[in-house]
């Protein structure tokens, strides 16, 4: 019989403990229905229709702050036609592990054509992004090596790290002169893999990749940039924050997602052809789930296709991430020292995030509020984005509800 919350378990006859039920934390948690009863619940928003610059949601449109569609492309109709031949010509998805039956001939044109974007011997392609980097550090990280990362990296590294045999060491975020002690106090005979974002996701930053490729090399240490972020936005062909520093050929491992400026899901490691084939074969994140399904695979290869024959898209991105940027700033928020089409407006307290979140919503502004762990206590934010199809006057209207809902609840002027 299961066991419920309401049942009276006694202590045995020899004074043993009270029985646990697992369940009780869950019954007993009250973050949620707390926030939910007090109006204040921003997560799991059901969206009706496509995910544009403008969304339904409960049958009112929103302008939407709070998307990773950077190149506006999920609804581009070469890329639902795309799509859809897939579909036809191969069925919805695939039956099993890319390892046994789950590989088509798509998935090797895909990885082909990433390698040679990415300008690297070869790819491999995850069915998500956050298993590429399970994969690709699990498998990369053995018991006697060391993997180092900022300690503001994205969670899935984290969770990387976990799953390696090897030790992690994590490094105050950006500062190069603790990675730097990390590395001289690594022993010497383990191998050293540096792991880092090329954008901080809720920060929009960039790290400082040519000092780091520089410390790698001094102390022997491999590096891999999680370009999830940066890929289609950076650099004067969309290869990411590698690229726009001129550091793309020393690093070593470049992962990427497909959720974001290629508007499907999945992710890629890109490297060199005997790194990527050992990762292939020792990868548990892709050998024991199903391969990426062929719509998901097409989607990516059309975007890819329009990456390279339209630069002026990935320019109207950035200009229009300068206008929101600015325009935060002007009217008072802090922004901090945004340089990608993420700009947090930094709040500190959670309770203010969350009222103005709230404030936003009723006004039909959809952004995401961030409170920790995502960010360090004390440091909550919301978390706003543009995409290359926003219009200035879209833009403008919103930050016009910005600027009221700010006044009205006294967040502004905030350094």
């Amino acid at each position: 019989m299961p066991v419920h919350k309401s049942d009276d378990h006694t202590a045995t006859a020899h004074g043993a403990a009270k029985p646990v039920d697992l369940f009780t934390k869950c019954y007993e948690w009250p973050v949620v229905k707390k926030a939910m009863a007090e109006g204040y619940y921003p997560y799991f928003t059901p969206i009706t229709g496509e995910q544009g610059e403008e969304v339904v949601i409960r049958g009112k449109r929103f302008i939407m702050l709070g998307s990773n569609n950077y190149l506006g492309l999920t609804n581009d109709p070469r890329v639902k036609e795309a799509a859809r031949e897939a579909i036809l010509k191969y069925g919805v998805g695939c039956t099993g592990s890319r390892f046994l039956n789950g590989t088509l001939d798509l998935h090797l044109k895909l990885e082909a054509e990433l390698a040679a974007f990415l300008k690297k011997p070869a790819a491999l392609v995850f069915s998500t992004g956050y298993q590429t980097n399970l994969g690709i550090i699990a498998s990369l990280v053995g018991k006697d090596d060391v993997v180092i990362s900022d300690r503001l990296n994205h969670a899935s590294i984290f969770d990387g790290c976990r799953m390696a045999y090897g030790k992690t060491l994590k490094y105050r975020h950006d500062d190069l002169a603790d990675l730097e002690r990390l590395l001289k106090g690594a022993p010497a005979r383990a191998g050293k893999l540096v792991v880092v974002d090329g954008v901080f996701s809720m920060e929009g930053t960039c790290p400082n990749l040519k000092r780091i490729v520089e410390l790698c090399h001094q102390y022997t240490a491999r590096l891999m940039v999680d370009e999830a972020h940066g890929l289609g936005v950076l650099g004067e062909g969309g290869r990411g924050a590698c690229e726009e520093q001129g550091v793309l050929p020393q690093v070593d491992v470049i992962m990427g997602t497909f959720s974001k400026s290629f508007a499907s899901i999945g992710g890629v490691a890109a490297g060199d052809q005997d790194v990527i084939v050992y990762i292939k074969h020792l990868a548990r994140a892709m050998i024991f789930s199903a391969a990426l399904p062929p719509p998901a695979i097409a989607t990516v290869l059309k975007c890819l296709e329009i990456l390279k024959a339209e630069p002026d898209r990935r320019k109207r991105l950035l200009a229009n991430a300068d206008l929101l940027r600015n325009g935060l700033r002007g009217i008072g928020f802090n922004v901090g020292n945004s340089v990608t089409p993420i700009v947090p407006v930094l709040v500190g307290r959670d309770d203010l995030c969350f009222a103005l979140w709230k404030g936003l919503f009723e006004e039909g502004i959809f952004v995401n509020p961030v409170v920790a762990p995502a960010t360090p206590p004390g440091h909550a934010l919301l978390r706003v984005s543009t995409m290359a199809t926003h219009t200035p006057a879209i833009l403008n209207r919103a930050l016009e509800k910005f600027k009221a809902v700010g006044t009205r609840l006294g967040v502004l002027g905030g350094r």
